[in-house]
């Protein structure tokens, strides 16, 4: 049964929407209760207002990412609205809470699938769009390295093999050869086509997208920091820092493949924190509790968003 015919049975479809939701609440609740305990170890001052503001930039942070995902379908040729984009790409990120990455891509394919949306192409479009950002991440990352951590050849290279992990699939030439050996495009000269127009000025744009996506990351760990009662250590003095710290952590959990990247990004972005911002007097104890807080607040901004984006939805 090919991909679009299994999309195309509604009842299967009902199943697995379902089956999503139920996997996705599970998975979410595991997260939310060892981020909490791991918070829970420490002691800590907190204020709420930069809390708020670090789950706002967060999502404000991912809009161009959005923008930028929905771009690539545009160049595919695919009639999907902006709003729809949008939708499919916020609450796709609670995907990534299951085992594997195939739940993310799935729920964003679903959620923009139509008429005039091609499936396969739509889930081509969502490993690229992923991979560019993860790809930007690294080759940041691997630049600030260079300069604040020279000593530190094992993160260095680290994050060179990890640009190249996710950054060599993106070049256009490589991925339409990888989309046509995953057997997009086989029986379906259209899908084929679509793929056809990727170039180099769609990956451009995608890394003019993505450095904002990170900057802005790196604006809400600071945002976090800030709510602890952290405030040696600023975004202008210490932004390469920020955005090093973030960027090497996500794309490592990223490329585990662990849902969400428990364990390997905080283990990586704990272990950053300490060794990028020691002279602003962050310890194990205090970037374990910068961690936790993180991915919790970034967790509860994800699920703000999609239940807004859902109901609005349902309603409209």
């Amino acid at each position: 049964m090919s991909l679009r015919s299994l999309f195309s049975n509604k009842w299967l479809i009902v199943a697995v929407k379902l089956l999503i939701i139920a996997l996705v609440a599970w998975f979410i609740r595991d997260t939310l209760i060892k981020a909490w305990r791991q918070i829970g170890e420490q002691t800590w001052h907190w204020r709420p207002f930069w809390l708020v503001s670090a789950g706002a930039i967060y999502l404000v942070g991912l809009l161009p990412a959005a923008a930028y995902w929905h771009y690539v379908l545009k160049v595919l040729g695919q009639d999907v609205h902006w709003a729809n984009t949008l939708r499919a790409y916020y609450i796709g990120h609670l995907g990534k809470y299951v085992p594997g990455k195939a739940m993310v891509v799935i729920l964003r394919t679903v959620m923009v699938r139509g008429r005039r949306v091609d499936t396969a192409v739509a889930a081509a479009s969502v490993f690229f769009e992923t991979l560019t950002m993860m790809a930007v991440g690294a080759f940041m990352d691997a630049g600030i390295l260079a300069m604040r951590l020279r000593e530190e050849h094992i993160l260095f290279w680290g994050s060179i093999g990890l640009m190249i992990i996710s950054g060599l699939p993106i070049l256009p030439p490589v991925f339409r050869r990888l989309a046509r050996l995953a057997g997009i495009g086989k029986s379906d000269p259209a899908a084929a086509a679509a793929l056809s127009r990727l170039g180099w000025s769609t990956l451009l744009a995608g890394w003019m997208c993505m450095i904002l996506v990170w900057v802005l990351m790196a604006a809400s760990l600071w945002a976090v920091f800030r709510a602890m009662g952290i405030t040696d250590i600023g975004l202008i003095q210490y932004g390469p820092e920020y955005i090093a710290a973030v960027s090497l952590s996500m794309v490592a959990g990223f490329l585990s493949l662990i849902p969400a990247g428990l364990g390997v990004r905080d283990l990586v972005l704990v272990a950053l924190l300490v060794k990028l911002f020691a002279p602003g007097g962050i310890n194990d104890a205090l970037a374990a509790v910068a961690g936790g807080l993180l991915r919790l607040i970034w967790l509860l901004s994800e699920l703000i968003i999609s239940g807004i984006l859902y109901l609005w939805r349902v309603y409209h």
